[in-house]
């Protein structure tokens, strides 16, 4: 009922008649990389400054200050001024100014051309340059200690201020790599290298691909084509094997702390160091991901000390956060978990006893911000409504809840370094962006930006946001439908449906232009029903909303995706021989799936990036949905698309990179290969170039592209 009330909250005209003007988009306006002039005013790069009351901000080649006393901004430095730092020291000159970050109260740093500069700005002089390796790469600095470790190529490197380097791996066997992030970045894990709260160690990741096939991508670029081979363990394949170092830099010695055997291939994700640097703890997942142990290892000796607790699920576990230690009591750690069924925060003791559930209810913890002196917990979550984020600070030993953001929407909140006061970034359908200095008991201090709607001078159709129930009549799903320009009620409108349909992506938020991207608003200006379903198996609902998709990818999926067309249907607008779907990624999964599975509804579609089989697919998220091709056989039959292809009715066009290395070109060859077989018309376009998320030149070739291909035959 509580959605339900919500969504008819929701259901609202973002733009008025009123404002309604004659202008339409164009392909190099709704590529905001192109004309940034209409993106909502923002402060870029916002930060507070260590833990002082000051906070910064960049707006051309300046940086900004602003006080939480003072309500005029001054300028803290600019490009001019830095030069002068720089070149008093030798250092090459900057073009622009670069995004810098504070380190503490009066230092900020950044990295430019190799090179990483530390500035002191009270005493307006450079404190430290570390020059790097031109093909460094994957680099984690230690600011305390003005020290970086980082990789060139498959070995691991610190380099400190004195610009003495220590080599700490030297592998020749390119298939041994050290210090990079692994399991294709899944599980949480988005690096390779771990310092410890000291900076006495580096822990880091050493993946070994000896056993996992080599995959042909082509450089067509030579002057006979080269082959370029990347590691890419498919479903049910052999798959990387990974180990935890830690590198002790007092006797510059390494050992391992978890060292993979060859055969168990289980994943060791959300390396949690202790905060006095004695133990390391290790989420260990093994390769069906429904069994995830915690464990606790000793440093000096590197024993396993205790497994403190385990989680399994007959589907799938999904550890995606690191433990996060207390202040006030630091020998308590908080730990999120999807255990009953939401993800929410427990709070465990070093020897694993569970001291309380923080945090409990049917909505999703999104974020922890930070942890203060008094072990208040700052986070952000669902509670209001599944698609909005609000900030909440609660106490772990009261319980007591503060709600930190007021105004229904999206907030982005970044807490002060003293924890006194807080910066709250907010939009919502209604407002493009405010930004708001607030207290720390929610109270305003004062507002910093209310942006212009930078969109008035457009025809800007009329959006809703509502709700539908799902197939299974199991829950309400979130719609989001654009209205053509100039709506007029008697008319018969050509629809497209907007798809991703896949975990861990939300396309629908009460935020400004309500997730949507301003290609759909063009769409709706020239005369199209814009439509977008967030189904089960989206994120931020919940693991029993997402899991339903497990070991049958598409299927639920797709019959939540008819109940947008029967809601198209129920408009009496739209010609429902003109129906189109498109979608990318796990969105062309889902389009050509649309298209094969319901042939006869979709008149056109395109399909981006498709996973067509999930035999062709990674192991760590493809067995996460679908389990092996060994284990799930029939699942696997029934969700490929090649012995569907025979089926596709009306005009299908597949786009790819063909050097793609995250859903392989083989995806949607296979798919051609069949269409050519059964002598079925379809349409296909690659780009030679390009991976698999389109950019620069390719990405206004390809909208222009995907957009005329509706304009041809829908």
């Amino acid at each position: 009922m509580r959605i339900r009330f919500l969504t008819l909250l929701l259901s609202f005209c973002v733009f008025s008649g009123a404002f309604a003007q004659s202008e339409n988009f164009t392909i190099r306006d709704v590529e905001i990389g192109i004309r940034r002039e209409l993106a909502a005013s923002n402060l870029i790069n916002l930060q507070w400054r260590g833990k002082t009351p000051n906070f910064t901000y960049q707006e051309n080649s300046n940086v900004y200050q602003l006080s939480v006393n003072k309500k005029d901004s001054a300028k803290l430095i600019d490009i001019s001024e830095l030069n002068r730092i720089l070149n008093a020291d030798n250092a090459p000159s900057l073009q622009s100014m670069p995004y810098i970050t504070w380190g503490s109260d009066n230092e900020f740093y950044f990295y430019n051309a190799g090179n990483f500069y530390v500035i002191d700005i009270a005493g307006k002089k450079l404190v430290a340059t570390i020059k790097l390796p031109e093909n460094a790469s994957n680099m984690a600095l230690f600011f305390a200690k003005k020290q970086i470790a980082y990789t060139v190529e498959n070995n691991l490197f610190v380099t400190g201020f004195d610009n003495k380097t220590i080599q700490i791996t030297s592998d020749a066997n390119k298939d041994i790599v050290n210090g990079e992030s692994v399991s294709r970045n899944e599980f949480g894990i988005n690096e390779g290298i771990f310092w410890s709260p000291q900076g006495n160690y580096i822990a880091f990741y050493r993946k070994d691909n000896s056993k996992v096939g080599n995959y042909p991508l082509v450089d067509i670029r030579a002057r006979e084509a080269a082959l370029e081979n990347i590691k890419y363990p498919m479903a049910g394949m052999a798959s990387e094997h990974i180990s935890l170092g830690v590198f002790d830099l007092n006797t510059q010695k390494t050992v391992f702390i978890e060292k993979n055997d060859t055969i168990s291939e289980k994943y060791l994700t959300n390396i949690s160091w202790g905060p006095d640097e004695r133990n390391i703890y290790i989420q260990v997942l093994n390769r069906a991901q429904n069994h995830m142990i915690m464990n606790k290892y000793a440093i000096q000796d590197r024993s396993l000390v205790k497994t403190l607790f385990e989680e399994k699920n007959e589907k799938y576990v999904e550890p995606q956060s690191k433990l996060i230690f207390l202040k006030k009591n630091p020998g308590w750690f908080l730990y999120q978990s999807r255990r009953d069924g939401f993800n929410h925060a427990y709070v465990y003791d070093t020897e694993g006893k569970l001291i309380k559930q923080l945090t409990s209810g049917p909505w999703e913890i999104l974020n922890v911000l930070a942890v203060d002196n008094n072990d208040n917990v700052y986070y952000t979550s669902t509670e209001e409504s599944p698609i909005e984020e609000n900030g909440y600070k609660i106490n772990v030993a009261t319980l007591k809840k503060t709600r930190l953001t007021g105004d229904a929407g999206v907030h982005n909140v970044i807490i002060s370094g003293d924890f006194k006061h807080y910066l709250d970034a907010f939009s919502n359908t209604q407002v493009p962006r405010t930004i708001k200095l607030m207290f720390e008991n929610g109270k305003l201090n004062r507002e910093l930006l209310n942006s212009p709607n930078k969109l008035a001078t457009f025809n800007m159709p009329e959006i809703t946001i509502g709700n539908i129930k799902s197939a299974d009549g199991s829950t309400d799903l979130y719609y989001r439908l654009i209205k053509p320009a100039d709506f007029d009620p008697s008319k018969k409108y050509p629809a497209i449906i907007y798809v991703y349909g896949g975990p861990h992506t939300q396309l629908i938020q009460n935020r400004w232009l309500g997730g949507a991207r301003l290609w759909d608003y063009m769409m709706a200006q020239k005369g199209y029903v814009m439509l977008t379903v967030d189904n089960r198996g989206s994120s931020n609902r919940g693991l029993a909303f997402e899991n339903v998709i497990h070991r049958q990818c598409g299927v639920s999926e797709m019959q939540d995706q008819m109940e947008g067309v029967k809601l198209l249907k129920s408009l009496g607008y739209v010609d429902m021989q003109r129906v189109g779907v498109h979608g990318w990624s796990y969105g062309g999964f889902m389009t050509t799936s649309l298209m094969t599975t319901y042939p006869g509804v979709f008149k056109v579609g395109v399909a981006g990036g498709p996973v067509i089989d999930w035999k062709y697919y990674e192991v760590m998220y493809g067995e996460r949905y679908m389990d092996t091709p060994q284990e799930n056989p029939e699942g696997y039959a029934s969700t490929s698309l090649v012995s569907k292809a025979k089926n596709l009715k009306g005009k299908l066009l597949i786009i790819h990179g063909a050097i793609d290395p995250t859903v392989v070109w083989q995806n949607s060859l296979s798919f051609i290969n069949e269409c050519i077989k059964n002598q079925v018309p379809v349409d296909y376009f690659v780009y030679p170039r390009t991976e698999h998320n389109v950019q620069g030149l390719d990405r206004m070739h390809l909208m222009t592209k995907i957009t005329s291909y509706f304009d041809d035959y829908l």
